[in-house]
């Protein structure tokens, strides 16, 4: 199993929005790193879901249940989209600046690769970040 860490916007997309709607398209992605990331998930693989600009952190987990498969919105059929769906939220959002206090998480494409949308996540920061998130 792999791990990753999607971004949206919350006037775009929010963690609400895929509370409601249970599974998700994840498309619109225009980076060609992050294209890449997509086609690496596979079936099953965990997700964060991060909101981004407004008070940025990671909000949940969703689950990938399909694939790469060309995204329908783009027209020069470059980009992909993976569907997803909502698994849970975090006991706790973990914020941007929380992540940023900790060396342990210091690596993460997140702080490196500021504008990169769809990440790959290890093991052992997912399992910080879920640490983190669990305490009050």
């Amino acid at each position: 199993m792999n791990y990753w860490l999607a971004k949206s916007e919350p006037g775009d997309y929010s963690w609400d929005d895929l509370k409601r709607d249970q599974t998700t398209r994840w498309d619109g992605v225009r980076n060609y790193q992050a294209r890449n990331n997509l086609k690496m998930m596979k079936k099953g693989d965990l997700c964060f879901f991060y909101h981004s600009i407004h008070k940025p952190a990671i909000q949940g987990i969703m689950e990938v249940i399909g694939e790469h498969y060309l995204d329908p919105a783009d027209e020069k059929q470059t980009f992909v989209a993976v569907d997803m769906k909502y698994v849970k939220p975090l006991a706790r959002p973990v914020s941007l600046s929380e992540i940023k206090q900790y060396e342990e998480l210091g690596k993460l494409p997140l702080l490196k690769q500021s504008r990169l949308s769809v990440m790959p996540i290890k093991k052992e920061e997912w399992d910080f970040i879920l640490t983190l998130a669990s305490k009050a």
